[in-house]
């Protein structure tokens, strides 16, 4: 699906997969300025972390330890490892990203021996921000949540402005960045997901389409205009989503598929 969309998003490409958890566990994926960067962070983790263990991959390594070490560990990375990313986290999230055609960027990490309940995967075409790793999707925003989208904010930079007012950092330009980061504050808040992203149709101007990942689903929603194509396929064996019917046209059952587009301003939802 993200081979498909080649003629889209050529600049770089990255990926959620909701594989398997472990109890009492959290997987926290972190990024290296380069292969031998992230192994020798892997290496250094491992001797601080006995009971720490790590999957590499390509930049990115997937670091699971017991639930009590995970914020130490962030003090350890914030001590010991200040080039180290940390894209994302929870009990079964990983989320890999690079610059790169999608199929050089799915074959650098390994996409085809991963397996999972579901995934989100975007390619993209460098609009509000450079062509970097940190420009890339998906966005963490929170505990084995992530965010894609298609489309552009025209009031992100107010909204970043806010956002670090009330302590949020930010490392790029992206507007898709400042959704992701609007969705934590709001769930900081109290409210749902669900509930956080009805409340950004008001607050998020513009045009988009989201995709946002869970650890039991994903959810869509478009805004109110939804001038941003949108598809869904669903069958008895999956639910699917396109920007573009052409992503979907080769999975299989297709043609038995249940084909239909998202509703303007609707938060969708769909569980395992």
């Amino acid at each position: 699906m993200l081979e498909t969309m080649t003629g889209r998003g050529p600049d770089s490409a990255g990926f959620a997969v909701y594989g398997a958890g472990e109890e009492g566990r959290t997987k926290i994926t972190l990024r290296g300025t380069s292969a031998g960067a992230i192994r020798e962070t892997v290496s250094n983790i491992e001797k601080a972390f006995p009971e720490a263990k790590a999957v590499l991959h390509d930049t990115h390594a997937v670091v699971s330890v017991p639930d009590e070490d995970e914020r130490r560990l962030d003090e350890w990375l914030a001590a010991e490892s200040l080039d180290t990313e940390i894209v994302g986290r929870g009990s079964r999230m990983e989320i890999f990203k690079e610059v790169g055609l999608p199929a050089e960027v799915a074959a650098r990490f390994g996409l085809a021996t991963m397996s999972g309940t579901h995934a989100i995967g975007h390619t993209r075409m460098a609009t509000e921000s450079a062509v970097t790793t940190n420009g890339a999707h998906p966005y963490s925003t929170g505990d084995d949540q992530c965010l894609v989208h298609n489309g552009s904010l025209s009031n992100h930079n107010n909204l970043r402005r806010e956002l670090r007012r009330e302590g949020m950092t930010f490392e790029t330009e992206n507007d898709t960045e400042v959704a992701a980061g609007y969705l934590t504050h709001r769930m900081h808040e109290g409210l749902s997901l669900g509930d956080a992203l009805e409340v950004g149709l008001e607050d998020l101007d513009g045009f988009y389409t989201f995709v946002v990942g869970t650890e039991n689903g994903f959810g869509v929603l478009r805004d109110g205009i939804a001038c941003k194509p949108a598809v869904m396929a669903e069958t008895d064996q999956y639910v699917a989503f396109g920007s573009e019917y052409r992503v979907l046209a080769d999975l299989p059952g297709i043609g038995e598929a249940r084909i239909w587009e998202p509703e303007p301003a609707t938060v969708y939802f769909w569980e395992r």
